[in-house]
C-alpha cells in the first residue's frame, strides 16, 4: 500500500477525517502544519490552505499524486508539479449545489434590501416603504461554464430567470436548450445583465479579467457576485464601481485571505460579505471526503483518478 500524506487546517474535524482514512488508507498520515523535515508519503492530500510549491514537493521526494480536495488549486505550483512528473486532480463537483446556492441567497439578498432592513429593525425604525425586486424575469448572466455554472443555470431556470452565460467554450446547443441558456461574448453580457456571477478558476489568464472595461459596461445599480476567486477582479475597479455608478456587490472571495479589512471596500454601501465560505457546508464537507478518498483509492489501485488536472 502506497504511503499517503495528508496536511489539513486545524479547525477541521481532524478525528472524524483520520477515522475515515484508517478505515481505507491504514498506511495514512495526518499532519496540520508543513513544518517537517522530510517525508516518504507517495501521495499526498490538501486543502487550498496548503501552498503545495517547490520547496514542499522538494520534502516530499517519492511523491506520484497530489490530491487537492477542492475545487480551486491555485495554491498548487504546476510548473513544480510537471517538473517531478508528479500528477495532480482536484474535486470540482462535491461543492456546486452549495456555491449555486449562496449565489442565489446572495442575489436575492440584494435584490430584496435584506440586509437594509434587518439593520432598520434593529434601529427601532419600521421602513413603510420597498424599491425590493424579483428574480423573476431578470437577467442573470454566469461568467464560467464548469460544474458549478450549470449548476446555477440548472437552479435559476426553475426560478423564471432569463439566464445568459460566456464562457471560452461554448456548450452543444443541445445543453443550452436544456439549462435555458443564451451564450453572449463577454462584453455584451456585462452590458446586458442585471445580475452577474463569476465562476471562473484563477489562472494568469483571468487573473485580473474584470476591471475597469467590464465594470464601464454594467447597468447602473446592476449586482456582481463573486465566489470564484478575488483575483478574478480588479478590486480597486470594483470600488469606483461601486461609488461611482452604484453598483452593488456580493462577495466571497479575497485577493488576499484573510483580507485587508482597512480597505475602502469594508466601508461601502451595497456590498455584502462572506468569508470563502460559499462552497463550505455540512453536506459538502461530507462529499469532499468520500471523493477524495474514492479518488486517492482509484490512483492507489493503479486506476485513472478522477478529475486529473495534469
Amino acid at each position: 500500500m502506497m504511503k499517503v500524506l495528508s496536511i489539513l487546517p486545524p479547525f477541521l474535524p481532524i478525528e472524524e477525517i483520520s477515522s475515515a482514512l484508517g478505515q481505507v488508507m491504514p498506511e495514512g498520515e495526518i499532519v496540520t502544519s508543513t513544518d517537517f523535515g522530510s517525508n516518504e508519503a507517495e501521495v499526498l492530500i490538501v486543502t487550498t490552505f496548503t501552498t503545495v510549491d517547490e520547496n514542499l514537493v522538494s520534502r516530499i521526494p517519492n511523491l506520484k499524486f497530489v490530491q487537492v480536495a477542492s475545487t480551486g488549486y491555485d495554491n498548487v505550483d504546476i510548473p513544480a508539479l510537471r517538473k517531478r512528473n508528479v500528477m495532480l486532480s482536484n474535486i470540482p463537483t462535491a461543492n456546486k449545489d452549495s456555491v449555486a446556492e449562496h449565489v442565489i441567497a446572495m442575489a436575492l439578498s440584494q435584490l430584496k434590501n435584506i440586509m437594509h432592513f434587518h439593520s432598520e429593525i434593529k434601529s427601532g425604525n419600521w421602513p413603510v416603504l420597498t424599491n425590493s425586486m424579483e428574480l423573476m424575469n431578470r437577467t442573470f448572466g454566469i461568467v464560467g461554464m464548469g460544474a458549478i455554472g450549470k449548476k446555477l443555470a440548472e437552479k435559476l431556470l426553475h426560478l423564471g430567470a432569463n439566464t445568459v452565460y460566456y464562457d471560452t467554450v461554448r456548450l452543444e446547443e443541445e445543453m443550452e436548450e436544456d439549462l435555458g441558456l443564451t451564450f453572449l461574448e463577454l462584453d455584451s453580457l456585462f452590458s446586458r445583465s442585471d445580475i452577474i456571477s463569476l465562476h471562473v478558476p484563477l489562472t494568469e489568464q483571468t487573473r485580473g479579467m474584470i476591471g475597469k472595461n467590464e465594470f464601464s459596461k454594467m447597468k447602473d445599480g446592476a449586482l456582481i457576485i463573486n465566489t470564484s476567486r478575488g483575483g478574478v477582479v480588479d478590486e480597486g475597479a470594483l470600488i469606483d464601481a461601486v461609488k461611482s455608478r452604484g453598483i452593488k456587490a456580493c462577495i466571497d472571495v479575497y485577493e488576499k485571505e484573510p483580507p485587508d479589512f482597512k480597505s475602502e471596500l469594508f466601508g461601502l454601501d451595497n456590498v455584502i460579505f462572506s468569508p470563502h465560505i460559499a462552497g463550505v457546508t455540512v453536506e459538502s464537507q461530507q462529499r469532499f471526503m468520500k471523493d477524495t478518498i474514492s479518488n486517492v483509492m482509484k490512483f492507489i489501485q493503479g486506476l485513472d483518478p478522477q478529475f486529473r488536472v495534469i
